[in-house]
């Protein structure tokens, strides 16, 4: 399921260039017994299954490397350990930076109804959801996650004043509209000011533009902060 992802585009330049490591690694290939389990029924009767915590617990202790010592000793620091769940905190721009920050991550992504409570008590560091609504895995999660991620660590996309201009990098607004060739298309023209050469009446033009579009799509981006100018 991430051969694709991962074979494409910006991250597969990215661990070309070795700016980013990714390994898979497979929960079942942990479980144990004829049948290599890795759901059961759920204690307490009810639907679906759930996903038993022993073979979880053991592939992040594999995925951990040397640091699953550290873990133990409940320093959680190195590495994080993120659960992707539609019950998590919404993954946002701000937090794809503080990713990016940090130097180990460890994903784990849920399938069936759900996943024993232990492993979210006792072995994550936070429960992460990329929208209010449910998938069969997490595995559509991580793709989104780790390519966020991934563009906002240095070198990896080339032009960087691309990445701090995007939506979201510095402020909770949207970017502002872009035009590019032809000037004229169906008769719909690019706006004038876009080549008339004055930067500053640009500036001003963007900004107005991104806090238009913002303000008519996602009022409730705006109230969450305190200036705009």
């Amino acid at each position: 399921m991430f051969r694709g992802p991962l074979e494409m585009s910006m991250l597969k330049r990215a661990r070309a260039k070795k700016a980013v490591n990714i390994r898979i690694f497979d929960i079942r290939y942990f479980t144990k017994g004829k049948h290599r389990l890795a759901d059961d029924y759920s204690y307490g009767g009810g639907s679906g299954m759930i996903m038993k915590p022993e073979p979880i617990f053991e592939a992040v202790k594999a995925a951990s490397g040397e640091s699953y010592s550290k873990l133990q000793k409940k320093n959680r620091r190195f590495p994080w350990i993120i659960l992707l769940s539609p019950q998590g905190v919404q993954f946002t721009q701000k937090k794809a930076k503080v990713f990016a920050g940090k130097k180990h991550l460890i994903f784990i992504c849920g399938r069936y109804k759900g996943i024993d409570e232990r492993v979210r008590r006792y072995l994550i560091n936070e429960e992460i959801s990329i929208g209010d609504y449910v998938l069969s895995g997490g595995e559509a999660a991580a793709w989104v996650i780790t390519e966020a991620v991934t563009r906002l660590i240095p070198g990896v996309v080339g032009d960087k004043e691309s990445v701090e201009t995007d939506s979201f990098y510095r402020e909770n607004i949207f970017d502002w509209p872009h035009y590019t060739r032809p000037f004229k298309y169906r008769g719909w023209p690019v706006p004038k000011i876009l080549i008339s050469g004055n930067h500053k009446k640009i500036q001003v033009w963007r900004r107005k533009k991104a806090l238009e579009k913002t303000f008519s799509r996602r009022p409730d981006l705006l109230l969450k902060e305190k200036n705009y100018e």
